[in-house]
């Protein structure tokens, strides 16, 4: 799956999912832009790139802000002349009751990022992933088809709403021959649910194989789809849950 010669930009990519999928795209070969709120995880993301072989830009950014989101493509464009591979990794967990008098803060503030954000750097990329006949993978999650735990509303909705997005956006760029696709994973052992009372035992029994995923399960899985061993797939989600969907 060689993306030598290819430009990819990842949001979320200073931590979890993000980061070790930007060194698979840099074991690879392919260029990057890397896009988080956390400069110092992001050099250190950036060095082990480096290390690999890549040539990496990072750029510091809170999608939920819209002159950020709006800058994300403007800078890889304006550093790298083209866009192969858009990864919408970005993603906030939060929690509210909507009973809770935070609730109508923390739905906005996880659309904002989750989905919002998603969306405009997918509006501004699209015209350079038109020129390339590159291609999309939004990071989903299993939690938009279920609703087992209470109080996640936010973050299921944002989710939900992402797969929605990637069937409609597929259509309205597939005759420009752009795939876009989403990948949907179960537990995976990421700093994501720092703060909550969540353990990897809990999570594990709710699964179908007994187990938490690797951030690097999920890495291949977007690798794969962002590759020419997926090119007639668009429109698609790929579960990869430990059968969480099964329980």
């Amino acid at each position: 799956m060689s993306f030598a010669n290819k430009v990819v930009l990842i949001t979320g990519g200073s931590a979890g999912i993000g980061a070790t999928t930007a060194e698979y795209f840099a074991k690879e070969g392919a260029s990057l832009a890397i896009v988080g709120r956390n400069e110092a995880k992001l050099t250190k993301v950036a060095e082990r790139c480096q290390k690999l072989g890549a040539t990496v830009l990072t750029i510091k950014a809170d999608i939920s802000k819209d002159a950020d989101a709006d800058s994300v493509v403007k800078k890889t464009i304006d550093n790298f002349g083209k866009l192969d591979v858009l990864v919408n990794n970005a993603g906030i967990l939060r929690q509210a009751n909507v009973l809770s008098e935070t609730f109508l803060q923390t739905f906005d503030e996880v659309m904002d990022i989750n989905l919002r954000g998603a969306v405009r750097i997918t509006y501004f990329a699209s015209p350079y992933l038109i020129k390339t006949k590159g291609n999309i993978v939004n990071v989903s999650s299993v939690a938009a088809n279920c609703t087992s735990r209470p109080s996640s509303t936010a973050y299921r909705t944002s989710k939900a709403a992402m797969n929605h997005f990637t069937r409609c956006i597929a259509l309205d760029l597939a005759s420009h021959g752009v795939r876009v696709n989403s990948v949907s994973p179960g537990p995976v052992y990421t700093d994501i649910f720092e703060g909550l009372e969540v353990n990897a035992e809990i999570l594990k029994k709710n699964t179908a194989l007994q187990r938490v995923s690797e951030p690097d399960e999920i890495a291949d899985m977007i690798l794969f789809v962002a590759s020419d061993k997926a090119r007639g797939a668009t429109g698609s989600n790929y579960v990869v849950d430990n059968g969480t969907l099964l329980m």
